[in-house]
């Protein structure tokens, strides 16, 4: 009788020892799940509601109807809490990324009168029409052909553009002539100022590839918020057709030329402004995916002295690692620039991406859930026009009635550098 009750109370005991050792176990594990939740949510903020209500997340229920350790409770409570903190740090919008008192008012845009259509690729490549739009989602490109030059594509989208916004040209304080492309290396924009008549403005280019007018914008818009000018013009203008490896089918169907501009004036108040906020990055890790390097060759000019003169090589891709870069960083970058600028992705009425691929226009709308309707593109028509892409998308939408006064529009560019960026604009 004695060694029964003892069996039966060292079995209680044994049983009672499996229990608590249970329910630690179950509070360790929810305690490394909270702290990889605190990890991810440092990059995903928007999975907290998911989070929340994840079965793993749950507190444990005891066994045999007793309590758990209060380690557990506490540590759920304390990574919990530090989660939601690490998530709301991540919304608050950077300091000087916000509001510049400024607004865009008027957009325009040129192209080459050359249209080189899919099925005309086919007669210069080895591909197909439905191998180009499936891909791609580009139909046709303009190229230059040599009665036109990227200078005088410039000219004609800028006086386009005054035209559109009511601005005269002695009125401009400012142009920027973003490319990658130029006649003249040491830069058009002085030359395109000259061209429209804006004898009172100090002009300059700016290099920053696919990213160029998102950046140029941006810039101007620090001129016309810290008050050093009252009107800009930016443009946007590329050749990138001189540039492709026309027996390279993976490239020289992407690219097509043009020009685009567009006007900014000040605004007295931040209530007035239409640039409402941004963010920039850059990589050059990545620099190697998209490039247009210079190739030297080396000539001896006297005995013993040498120079490296040469050209420029045809534009080198790795297409997938692109993709991947875009398809990742562009939704981030928009999503910081939609923080700094007070904005919920709700209150957007058109997304405005460098015309790239659609693709990468289907994936970006996705993850910050805008529909594609609200996405404009005509890459379609253009192809990629590098830092022309945005201005003539946006012109085009403008002239259609698509984009109306006090629209919202998310733009973002990127490309080579690697470059990346975001801004949001209320139009008009």
């Amino acid at each position: 009788a004695d060694r029964g009750l003892w069996l039966r109370t060292e079995g209680e005991r044994r049983q009672q020892k499996r229990g608590d050792m249970a329910m630690k176990g179950a509070a360790v594990r929810a305690a490394s799940v909270l702290l990889l939740a605190q990890v991810a949510l440092a990059f995903t903020p928007s999975l907290l509601p998911t989070l929340r209500a994840a079965p793993a997340l749950r507190p444990a229920v005891a066994p045999r109807g007793q309590t758990l350790p209060k380690l557990h409770t506490s540590l759920q409570a304390t990574v919990s809490d530090k989660a939601e903190t690490a998530a709301e740090t991540k919304k608050q919008p950077a300091p000087g990324r916000g509001v510049l008192k400024c607004k865009p008012i008027g957009v325009s845009f040129a192209a080459p009168e050359v249209r080189l259509s899919n099925e005309g690729m086919e007669k210069v490549v080895d591909t197909t029409s439905e191998w180009i739009r499936t891909r791609t989602g580009i139909e046709a490109r303009h190229v230059l052909d040599g009665t036109e030059d990227v200078r005088s594509l410039a000219v004609r989208a800028a006086e386009g553009a005054l035209e559109s916004s009511g601005i005269k040209a002695e009125d401009i304080d400012m142009v920027i002539v973003a490319t990658s492309s130029p006649e003249d290396l040491f830069g058009d924009a002085p030359s395109v100022a000259a061209a429209i008549g804006a004898k009172n403005a100090f002009a300059m280019d700016l290099t920053a590839a696919c990213s160029g007018f998102l950046f140029s914008t941006v810039t101007a818009g620090q001129f016309l918020n810290n008050g050093a000018a009252k009107n800009a013009l930016v443009v946007g203008a590329d050749a990138l057709s001189r540039w492709v490896n026309w027996e390279d089918r993976n490239t020289c169907v992407l690219f097509g030329d043009g020009a685009g501009a567009m006007v900014l004036t000040a605004t007295e108040t931040e209530e007035e402004a239409g640039l409402l906020g941004f963010e920039m990055h850059s990589d050059g890790n990545g620099y190697c995916n998209l490039k247009l390097p210079f190739t030297p060759e080396v000539d001896e000019i006297g005995e013993g002295v040498k120079v490296a003169q040469g050209t420029y090589s045809p534009i080198s891709m790795v297409g997938k690692e692109v993709y991947k870069f875009a398809t990742r960083d562009v939704p981030r970058v928009l999503e910081e620039a939609l923080v700094n600028a007070g904005v919920d992705a709700s209150e957007v009425d058109h997304l405005l991406l460098h015309q790239a691929n659609i693709r990468i226009m289907e994936v970006v709308a996705d993850r910050l859930g805008i529909p594609m309707e609200k996405v404009l593109h005509n890459l379609e028509e253009y192809g990629n026009t590098s830092a022309a892409s945005i201005p003539i998308c946006l012109a085009e939408a403008v002239a259609s009635g698509k984009v109306k006064k006090g629209d919202v529009i998310a733009c973002a560019g990127f490309g080579a550098g690697l470059s990346w960026g975001a801004c949001i604009l209320r139009w008009g």
